[in-house]
């Protein structure tokens, strides 16, 4: 609901004024004692103080000529006009019950260059069912030798013509794989699922959307790299919502002008081995990764499903030091935040990167939808 003009705000005016009050909007869950963010949306309190005085006083309009010129949008989409626009190539039905897997579709970019991405915009095409999406992209295959012979394998000593494996710029702790059930990943494939995971893989990391999550622009002189030819993966969550509809999601990309200085990698630290005891009010789980090179951090975002209620991040350095990079005491699902650093993280060769989640499977949790089932 937009509230760009008067008429639009002087209905909700006493409403504007509890929420403003109370400091549930603008929506930020943030501790402001650990860490300064760009995209902090927090108001001033002279700014409060200026809404809850027009609110409390009648929410008289004021002159009409002090306004600033509306704000102007290309078709909607926050970003500006995107250089480029992909859609799944179809109305994909999803059912009005049901658990849905994830679906997955592929979406060729026609690249002839490797492309930067500033920024990108993720747009549902039907919000009410659309849990998350997750865009990645799946460089082309490598072509067979021309010989046709296949590449040469190492032995079991690790030794051979292929070069060895460079370690990754992150450890995993042990333990937090998903446990193999083949019932489960069976539900996942082919034909149980009609739209399963490239069998090749999804490839990297290119943009996201969640509830209140859906835009995000890198810093001057960064940005994701997609290389030519690659296909464009979109993973779908969608979860039933007692009526049939479909869905065509898009994404928007504003591509950088020029090659950057930096080049921006998106990684996944989660804990995927661990289940929720039937009406258990309070489950801490925790998740791990040791950082192999020097690197810099410029956002986290927490994510859990409508279960969660707090997330805390910490990093402890190589001397011994431990420090807060972000708190989180009241996780919102609806309002899911990519909290940029005001001053990126600089992170040493060594540094462990802990957070911990706290869930809620009780009658107490409003938004969880079945207090008496394990998950």
């Amino acid at each position: 609901m937009a509230l760009l003009t008067y008429q639009d705000a002087r209905p909700w005016a006493k409403s504007i004024a509890v929420k403003v009050a109370s400091g549930a909007m603008p929506p930020w869950h943030a501790d402001p004692s650990h860490g300064e963010f760009l995209n902090d949306r927090r108001l001033a309190d002279a700014d409060k103080e200026t809404i809850l005085k027009w609110a409390n006083g009648g929410a008289p309009e004021g002159n009409p000529n002090d306004l600033p010129p509306a704000p102007k949008y290309a078709d909607g989409w926050q970003i500006g006009q995107p250089d480029v626009i992909f859609a799944l190539t179809e109305d994909y039905p999803v059912p009005a019950s049901g658990t849905i897997e994830y679906k997955y579709f592929e979406v060729p970019t026609n690249f002839t260059e490797d492309q930067w991405v500033q920024a990108f915009e993720v747009r549902p095409g039907d919000r009410s069912v659309v849990h998350h999406v997750i865009v990645f992209a799946k460089p082309p295959s490598r072509p067979a030798p021309a010989d046709g012979s296949a590449t040469p394998a190492a032995n079991s000593q690790g030794e051979g013509s292929r070069a060895p494996r460079k370690p990754g710029p992150f450890t995993f702790a042990p333990g937090m794989q998903e446990p193999k059930d083949e019932a489960v990943s069976a539900a996942k494939r082919a034909p149980h699922n009609d739209r399963p995971a490239p069998k090749e893989g999804i490839g990297a990391f290119v943009a996201a959307f969640a509830p209140g999550q859906a835009v995000r622009t890198y810093a001057e002189g960064t940005a994701i790299k997609i290389p030519k030819g690659s296909t464009l993966v979109f993973q779908m969550h969608y979860t039933a919502s007692g009526k049939d509809t479909t869905d065509r999601s898009k994404i928007g990309m504003v591509f950088a002008k020029q090659p950057p200085r930096t080049e921006v990698m998106v990684a996944a630290l989660q804990n995927a081995n661990f289940t929720l005891p039937a009406g258990a009010s309070d489950v801490k789980i925790d998740a791990e990764m040791t950082v192999n090179q020097d690197l810099t951090i410029w956002s986290m975002l927490p994510h859990t499903h409508v279960r969660g209620r707090q997330w805390h991040l910490e990093a402890t350095y190589p001397d011994g030091r431990t420090e807060t990079i972000l708190d989180v005491p009241r996780y919102d699902f609806n309002w899911q935040t990519d909290y940029v650093f005001k001053q990126p993280l600089g992170l040493p060769k060594g540094t462990k990167i802990r957070t911990s989640a706290w869930y809620d499977n009780s009658t107490a949790n409003k938004s969880n939808p079945d207090p008496t089932a394990g998950c």
